[in-house]
């Protein structure tokens, strides 16, 4: 079974959020990792190192941190698709077994929209997820992770 099959029988996440700013500032949080390390992660576990290439082909890698006890959750992928300023498309996967058993494949779409009154209609798609608790989990981590994004992009309105 290819990726693309794979992914299309595994449950998926869709989410949708409007930020009060330009997409070019959305789309500079999303491609420079000396920002996206100032808002990746969920709240409870946000990035403490954020390494990309920025290119068709090219790898990232994010290490989340819990401030609590200190534990190191790393992620990668490779980009897939880069469209500046609209779209972005990237594998994702942990390094280690997370949630529920051995980490996938999986695949994340983020769509920037810009509106007529400036703001951005972000949609973030993350196919491939493997099961319901992976979905429960990846819906709290992407939706705290947007919630401070949009912190970022509020105090940084240039």
């Amino acid at each position: 079974m290819t990726l693309a099959e794979d992914l299309e029988t595994r449950p998926t996440l869709h989410m949708q959020r409007t930020f009060d700013a330009p997409r070019t500032l959305v789309w500079h949080a999303w491609s420079r990792p000396e920002v996206l390390v100032l808002w990746m992660g969920p709240v409870e576990w946000p990035a403490t190192s954020v390494t990309i290439d920025f290119r068709v082909g090219g790898e990232w890698r994010i290490c989340l941190t819990s401030p609590e006890t200190g534990e190191h959750l790393w992620q990668g992928g490779t980009y897939r698709e880069i469209v500046e300023p609209e779209r972005l498309v990237f594998t994702f996967k942990w390094d280690e077994s997370h949630e529920d058993g051995p980490p996938v494949d999986t695949l994340v779409t983020v769509r920037l929209d810009e509106t007529d009154d400036g703001r951005t209609v972000m949609n973030f798609t993350h196919a491939g997820l493997k099961s319901q608790q992976s979905l429960t989990g990846h819906k709290h981590g992407w939706t705290s992770t947007v919630d401070r994004l949009e912190a970022w992009l509020a105090a940084n309105p240039d």
